[in-house]
């Protein structure tokens, strides 16, 4: 089962007991803030879940796999994302 933003809402506004419009504006509002602090490269720490990182990538040798061809693939940031122990071990409980 995947973990929709609906679903998310949905959570927010049973557990917090906010009505569904102000649900969504939180939920929005924090997948907002989460964007705008990677894109500005800046890492995202939250406590007991997990640390997002940018990460740079250097320019690099590639090659097109349907014509074999060598081309050069752009340098490039990325998101990574490394999980707390707790949340390994929450992972890991069967």
């Amino acid at each position: 089962m995947t973990l929709t933003k609906q679903s998310i809402v949905e959570q927010v506004q049973e557990k917090v007991g906010f009505p569904k419009t102000r649900s969504i504006e939180v939920v929005e509002t924090l997948i907002e803030i989460v964007k705008s602090s990677l894109g500005s490269g800046d890492d995202i720490l939250i406590s007991g879940f997990g640390k997002f990182c940018v990460k740079d990538k250097k320019a690099r040798k590639g090659r097109n796999p349907a014509t074999g061809e060598d081309v050069i693939l752009p340098a490039r940031r990325v998101v990574t994302f490394k999980c707390s122990g707790r949340l390994k071990q929450k992972v890991n409980v069967k």
